[in-house]
């Protein structure tokens, strides 16, 4: 009783590791975000799903299969089940511990015994209750309680950044395989006009006004181009089958009708740096393993203190089973014990170390993760700007090239120049539509990337509260 008084007075002199949040330098706005706006107005402005920013039902359909059947999510929740079973591990360590070990036995001693008093044979009947309880004077186990309960949270946090990645990753992959329908219309468009023009070309030939030449150049530009054709829907087919894994299904069963990606992406509302603290589950995570490195360190300081343990045992024995449970056959016997480190070479210490540089460690690949995030949306706020001003001479090249075309196989027509310079104006013509194509991928990627450095639809606010049942 002296002993359990004396643990519950020492409470106060528990080593306390106070847990704050570690500093870091946040900027009050993004520099690129003054020369790049989101269309107006906002009605469009995620809500929920951040993907249905893009308006496309198709997309939408995709997304929804990522949480049901992506195997990768799947093995993320079970790593954070774990977490969250180790958390009610560490917590039923507060409470006593019973165990029972219940005997029944015959036995018979040696008469060759040392110090033995008797031969006969005897009945040995026990049922027993053990009682330990560690009575956490330094606040050792509550501190193992409080690492796991924030290592589960930082798992959480993992969960929802991989649920993030892989919906974005589903939305790269969809509009990529979109650009690619549209490629492959302009190529087929190219290839219609080219036959066109190979039948012109012929036509002319046969009539004196063309060479062979002549011929053999318009071939040479068809077939490249059939060439090319056939060779995008190789990509095609690979994005294809990359969104099947995503949405849990086998590639073999797995098919996206063509559908040419037409429209711009959307005005993506930015906000400021802070938002990020409360919208990047990576930042959460991170922050969440500082506060699972202090606790640490608070555990490995209470390694230099006593152990105090209360243990009992309470029962019945008896040599018979009829006056098994008689009174006379109870025991009991109480046990506080204190268990004191003398001395152990330095490796308590050596442990607080490492548990220290492990809070350095953490500390520094938060703020790390910070900075990360930073420079993730400045990255693609610039990519949007350039791309959105790039977009806009490209067009106007397509325009430029499409009339020198069209001037080019008039003056072939009238036999004014030689078909040189149609091949020349309708390689112009395809590489720019090409190009403009290409640009338009670039800009719905950046979008989607910029709404993944944004957290998508995240809030630290849903991060959950792991407790112990």
């Amino acid at each position: 009783m002296a002993l359990a008084l004396l643990a519950a007075s020492a409470t106060g002199c528990a080593p306390k590791t106070k847990y704050v949040v570690p500093t870091a330098e946040i900027a009050p706005a993004f520099r690129e975000n003054a020369n790049w706006k989101p269309a107006a107005p906002r009605d469009a402005n995620p809500r929920g799903e951040w993907w249905t920013i893009f308006g496309d039902p198709a997309l939408d359909a995709l997304e929804a299969r990522v949480d049901v059947s992506n195997q990768t999510l799947k093995a993320v929740d079970a790593q954070f089940a774990q977490a969250r079973a180790l958390v009610r591990g560490a917590h039923a360590s507060l409470r006593p511990q019973v165990t029972a070990v219940p005997s029944l036995a015959s036995v018979r001693q040696s008469g060759n015994r040392a110090f033995s008093s008797f031969h006969d044979p005897y009945g040995d009947y026990v049922l027993p209750a053990d009682v330990s309880y560690e009575a956490d004077v330094w606040g050792r186990l509550h501190g193992i309680v409080e690492t796991s309960r924030t290592s589960a949270q930082a798992t959480a946090a993992d969960l929802e950044t991989a649920r993030l990645s892989l919906h974005a990753e589903l939305a790269l992959d969809y509009f990529t395989l979109r650009g690619l329908d549209r490629e492959q219309d302009i190529l087929n468009s190219a290839v219609r006009a080219y036959e066109q023009a190979l039948d012109l070309t012929n036509n002319r030939f046969r009539g004196g006004l063309s060479s062979q030449a002549d011929v053999a150049q318009a071939e040479t530009q068809l077939e490249t181009t059939r060439a090319i054709a056939v060779d995008v829907s190789v990509g095609r087919a690979a994005l294809e089958h990359a969104i099947a894994v995503l949405v849990g299904q086998p590639a073999s069963t797995f098919t996206i009708p063509p559908s040419p990606l037409t429209s711009g992406p959307p005005g993506v509302p930015i906000g400021v740096p802070s938002d990020l603290l409360e919208r990047r589950s990576d930042i959460a995570g991170a922050e969440r393993r500082v506060a699972a490195a202090t606790a640490q360190v608070g555990v490995t300081a209470s390694a230099f203190y006593p152990i105090v343990t209360l243990s009992g045992a309470l029962g019945f024995e008896s040599s018979s089973f009829g006056n098994w449970l008689a009174g006379a056959s109870n025991f009991w016997a109480v046990a506080p014990v204190a268990l004191i480190n003398v001395f152990d070479a330095g490796r308590r210490q050596a442990a607080n170390d490492q548990a220290q540089a492990a809070f350095d460690q953490a500390s520094a690949l938060y703020r790390e993760s910070l900075l990360s995030a930073f420079r993730e949306v400045e990255d693609q706020l610039a990519a949007l700007r350039v791309l959105d001003e790039e977009a806009k001479i490209q067009d106007r090249a397509v325009e430029a090239s499409e009339r020198s075309l069209t001037l080019a196989t008039n003056r072939y027509r009238g036999g004014v120049t030689s078909y040189l310079e149609v091949i020349t104006a309708q390689s112009a013509a395809l590489a720019n539509e090409r190009t403009a194509v290409s640009i338009l991928i670039r800009r719905m990627n950046a979008t989607v990337l910029l709404l993944k450095g944004l957290g998508g639809d995240w809030n630290v606010a849903t991060l959950p509260t792991i407790t112990s049942r």
